[in-house]
């Protein structure tokens, strides 16, 4: 039995204005070769298909053609609800992609067992019994209680997702002893764990209720797959415990990161787990330098980058952190364009380095608008609102589809050659 662990794919994301399309399908197409080359029996994604609640229409597209393209391969699809995610999105077409050996769980289900899924191997047997957990909301699990403190809905929650998990995992056992078998099982999660290295592109779930889930909670299952945080690592468990992490870097401190899949193989008694490298499909780079050193370091930069990472026509998408002793300088934007007009760098983002003097400011003031995603801005909004965690929900969901209606808006923009955006 061979699973691909895999999450966090977030199509349709924008990224300080640019479009991250061209991307997730190059990702895409190396993924369903991927699967045909390692002979994956099933691909699990844990969480965060789409970007926004309501992904643009492109993004969908992607989504689509992905499961079309994947029906050559025999490959069992799961795909599981994230926090970015809407139920309901990805509930709409749960029917249709059932048709298609797409198994797709947005959220909890009323009966447990239906989220106990028997994944088969390439002989057709059973190979793995799936606890397929998407992102366990608190209202799912939890009804609201007056009076209570901030701490004690933190352990509430906590031990109410214990529980799901190993109500799930008693469910697993059950079906092993009712049908005389010793089938691995595997479960999946879409949350924080205590002690993991998270990005900047990692936003908090659960707001004052939950900082981090316990690895100590997990059910001993023979490999918990889970999303939610950006870079790929294994917990120090005693548990195999791992985050694939994102395909693609989201932002700029994950530039660094060699983006992977975990490659899950059950050989009778014996599980080995080995990493698939993702290669690089755009570039990126965040790099702190004065105006004297500007240009080396930019071409230092271009130089260590994988030969295939830059196309002919391809550009790095770059970050600049100005010194804070050039940072003042009044034509410090037209200085650095001229500077990187001739490399094939395209700059995303320009800011100055922040001294220790900065700290005495409020944080809006250190803050271009540049520096902020949508997202960014909307949250910082919330905090100076009176509103209770509903109220905000609802909210964040109404922007997220203005946002999203805006950011569709801007791909079909048609271009002199009667083409899109």
């Amino acid at each position: 039995m061979r699973i691909l662990h895999s999450s966090d794919w977030h199509l349709g994301q924008h990224f300080i204005g640019k479009s991250r399309a061209a991307e997730h399908a190059a990702f895409l197409r190396w993924l369903v070769a991927q699967i045909n080359e390692l002979k994956v029996d099933a691909l699990l994604v844990a969480g965060d298909i789409f970007d926004t609640a309501t992904p643009p229409s492109y993004a969908r597209e992607l989504y689509n053609q992905f499961i079309v393209d994947l029906q050559p391969t025999g490959c069992h699809l799961v795909i599981l609800g994230g926090n970015h995610d809407s139920p309901a999105v990805l509930a709409e077409s749960k029917q249709l992609l059932a048709k298609l050996h797409t198994s797709v769980v947005p959220a909890i289900p009323a009966e447990p067992a239906e989220q106990l899924l028997i994944l088969k191997n390439s002989a057709g047997q059973p190979g793995c019994l799936l606890g397929a957990v998407p992102f366990l909301r608190s209202r799912d699990l939890l009804q609201s209680q007056a009076g209570q403190s901030g701490q004690q809905k933190q352990q509430d929650l906590q031990q109410a997702i214990a529980r799901h998990y190993q109500q799930l995992f008693q469910l697993a056992q059950q079906y092993n002893q009712q049908h005389r078998l010793q089938l691995p099982v595997v479960m999946t999660g879409h949350l924080t764990t205590v002690g993991v290295s998270q990005s900047e592109s990692v936003r908090d779930i659960y707001i004052g209720t939950l900082e981090a889930f316990s690895a100590s909670a997990f059910p001993p299952a023979d490999y918990i797959a889970l999303g939610h945080i950006h870079q790929a690592q294994q917990l120090n468990s005693s548990n195999d415990i791992r985050y694939s992490g994102s395909p693609i870097p989201l932002s700029f401190d994950e530039a660094r990161q060699q983006k992977l899949l975990w490659l899950i193989e059950f050989n009778e008694q014996q599980k080995t787990v080995s990493p698939v490298n993702i290669p690089c499909f755009q570039p990126l780079a965040s790099i702190k330098t004065d105006i004297a050193g500007l240009t080396s370091a930019v071409a230092q930069v271009l130089t260590t980058l994988p030969k295939d990472s830059l196309a002919p026509d391809a550009r790095l998408w770059l970050e600049l952190v100005i010194s804070s002793v050039d940072g003042y300088l009044s034509d410090l934007q037209p200085r650095v364009e001229q500077l990187l007009s001739e490399l094939p760098v395209e700059l995303l983002r320009l800011r100055r380095e922040r001294s220790s003097s900065d700290n005495s400011l409020p944080q809006l003031e250190q803050t271009s608008l540049a520096e902020l995603a949508p997202a960014d801005v909307w949250q910082a909004r919330l905090s100076n609102e009176s509103l209770d965690e509903l109220q905000q929900r609802q909210l964040t969901i109404l922007h997220h589809q203005v946002l999203a209606q805006v950011q569709d808006a801007s791909n079909n923009i048609a271009k002199p050659d009667g083409s899109s955006l």
